[in-house]
C-alpha cells in the first residue's frame, strides 16, 4: 500500500497494537481502535475483515520486526558468545519493550488458526535461527540446545512482564547471566 492507504493501513496496527496490548483482545473494541486511529470504524473493515484478522496482523509486524532485529544483529557478531549475547538481549529487550503492552500475550484470541499459523511460524523461524549460530559454533544436537536456550529466555521474560519494578539494570543483568549460563553451566562447588 503506497500514500495514503499506506498511512491508514499502519494507524490502525499501530493503534490496535497499543489497545490490544493494554486492554486485551476480548476488552478492545473496533471503534475505539478506530478513534484511536483517527479513522471511521467502518475503514477498519476495509483492511481487515475481523478483529482476528487485525490481532493476526498487529502479531506479524511484530514478529518480522522481532526476527528482523535479530537477523540484522546475528551478521554483526562474531563469536558464539557474542550471538548467543544478542539473542538474550533481542528476546528479553523485546519483552522489556513491551512490558506495558503485556496483555497481547497473555489476552490473545483463543484457538484463531490464521494466528496459530502467524505463531508456529515466527517460532520456527526463530528457533532455526538459534540453530544455525550453535550449528556454525560446533554444538552437537543444536535443535535441542535451541529449544533449551530459547525456553530459559522464556522463563526469564515472566520477570520483565509480571514485576514492575523490573528495571533496565535488571534487565542488563539477566542478559549477561543467561548468556554466561549458557555458555559456561551453572558452577558447581
Amino acid at each position: 500500500m503506497s500514500g495514503m492507504h499506506g498511512d491508514k493501513h499502519q494507524a490502525i496496527l499501530d493503534a490496535a497494537y497499543t489497545l490490544f496490548g493494554s486492554q486485551g483482545f476480548y476488552e478492545t473494541k473496533i471503534s475505539q481502535i478506530a478513534d484511536k486511529a483517527g479513522i471511521a470504524k467502518g475503514t477498519v473493515y476495509l483492511y481487515f475483515k475481523s478483529k482476528e484478522q487485525l490481532f493476526a496482523a498487529v502479531s506479524q509486524r511484530d514478529f518480522d520486526r522481532f526476527l528482523s532485529r535479530l537477523d540484522h544483529g546475528l551478521h554483526q557478531t562474531k563469536s558464539i558468545q557474542e550471538r548467543l549475547g544478542f539473542i538474550a538481549d533481542n528476546h528479553l529487550r523485546y519483552y522489556y519493550e513491551r512490558r506495558d503492552h503485556t496483555k497481547l500475550f497473555f489476552m490473545a484470541p483463543n484457538n484463531d488458526p490464521d494466528l496459530m499459523r502467524i505463531m508456529e511460524e515466527f517460532l520456527k523461524r526463530y528457533t532455526n535461527a538459534v540453530i544455525e549460530v550453535l550449528e556454525e559454533g560446533g554444538i552437537p544436537e543444536a535443535k535441542l540446545y535451541a529449544k533449551a536456550y530459547i525456553g530459559m529466555l522464556d522463563r526469564l521474560k515472566m520477570e520483565i512482564l509480571f514485576d514492575q519494578g523490573f528495571s533496565e539494570a535488571d534487565l542488563s543483568k539477566n542478559i549477561a547471566f543467561a548468556s554466561h549460563l549458557f555458555i559456561h553451566g551453572c558452577p558447581i562447588t
